[in-house]
């Protein structure tokens, strides 16, 4: 049937969600790499975002960024030289100790650029300047979004206010309220909760925590537990402790006390040696806990008319495969770049996205979940540094 063929009313739906913006809720890494690939080929994006400001809340800590994906991504969008001014140099370092602080592993920066590090904040920052500004509408939170037909979705939000979209991606992270529109899944506990910790100025006032870490990465390791941390620019001590627990011993601390809730997760590594333990009890911030959820290994669904998934939204998995803001910056391109090859037909578009998304985004999420096994289980370090060492060879 030719276009001319088609009902006047049919052929109008398609003309509004063709040149409408695409509208993206999420303005974290993988949705603002979506608007600036977007942005890159001539396409007008919006993107809706809970918090207030660009500055609402800190960033977190440094990412690796590969080179097969997260780098890709970056020189897709344009930005790679912004990217490259923003490496932490030495950080890619890497060891493993024991829980008596005996090194097992040592792994200095190799400085290839194959997973430099950088701060998450830096490079948002690069994203969020490189779009025009009012690309974003922040203080959006989305309430809840539902199909009205022909491919388009009315989002509420909890303003009150209210839009009617083009294309929607939920690029909304964990708890999207985009996901139901495509898929039944939610995510659940992973059986292993982090507890985020740092120390200032590590070199001068927590010499011995310092010297444990290192010039990048740390990871002390016991069966059912360990301590992570990494250097930051300023000298920063960054930590994660993680502990597999049921979540219902995580829920009986009460974080809202932090001397006491400290004292509980230190408690658990009794007998550690003093410069890992003084991660923990020196803790120069409130500790905030971090359970870890994840959707299923194979997470996908069937092509819905106007409206995809990218990053955790999409592949929710645990953070032992390093992978998920690479590839939450992977899937904006990907998408972007499928949008700009198919401006004349977005299901095209979204079912070419879709049809590499799922196979990557399991690979990684297996490799995850086999990560998550290896580092705590009974073997524990001997796994990881085994790991570590065939990475090397």
């Amino acid at each position: 049937m030719s276009p001319a063929e088609f009902p006047a009313a049919a052929r109008n739906r398609e003309d509004i969600r063709m040149k409408a913006p695409v509208t993206i809720i999420g303005a974290g890494l993988g949705g603002l790499t979506l608007a600036r690939v977007l942005h890159v080929h001539g396409i007008a994006a919006t993107i809706y975002e809970a918090e207030a400001s660009p500055d609402a809340r800190a960033q977190g800590g440094n990412l690796d960024i590969h080179e097969y994906n997260g780098q890709r991504a970056l020189k897709a969008a344009g930005l790679f030289e912004q990217f490259l001014g923003i490496i932490q140099a030495g950080a890619e370092a890497q060891r493993i100790l024991d829980k008596d602080g005996n090194v097992l592993l040592d792994e200095a920066d190799k400085g290839n650029g194959g997973r430099p590090e950088v701060p998450r904040g830096a490079l948002r920052r690069i994203l969020l300047d490189s779009l025009p500004a009012d690309t974003i509408r922040w203080g959006h939170k989305l309430a809840a979004a539902s199909p009205l037909g022909g491919g388009r979705h009315g989002l509420r939000f909890a303003d009150g206010s209210a839009v009617t979209t083009g294309l929607l991606v939920g690029a909304d992270g964990a708890w999207s309220k985009v996901r139901p529109l495509l898929s039944e899944a939610k995510p659940a506990y992973a059986g292993i909760s982090f507890i985020e910790t740092y120390l200032f100025d590590g070199d001068t006032r927590h010499k011995a925590s310092a010297e444990a870490v290192g010039g990048g990465t740390m990871l002390a390791i016991a069966p059912g537990k360990g301590i992570a941390a990494h250097r930051e620019t300023d000298g920063t001590l960054h930590t994660y402790v993680a502990l597999k627990k049921p979540e219902a011993w995580m829920a009986e601390i009460d974080f809202s006390d932090p001397v006491t809730a400290v004292a509980r997760i230190a408690a658990e590594f009794d007998g550690w040696a003093p410069e890992l333990t003084a991660l923990i009890a020196d803790g120069e911030t409130d500790p905030v806990p971090r359970p870890i959820h994840t959707l299923p290994i194979a997470h996908r669904w069937d092509r819905v008319p106007g409206v995809t998934l990218l990053g955790d939204a999409a592949h929710l998995m645990s953070p032992f495969a390093g992978e998920g803001a690479n590839l939450a910056m992977y899937d904006g391109a990907e998408l972007g770049r499928a949008i700009a090859a198919n401006q004349g037909d977005i299901e095209a578009a979204l079912a070419a996205y879709e049809k590499d998304l799922f196979p990557r985004s399991a690979s990684a999420a297996a490799e995850a979940d086999r990560n998550l096994t290896l580092f705590f289980d009974d073997t524990a370090p001997r796994g990881l540094v085994d790991l570590f060492a065939s990475y090397q060879a």
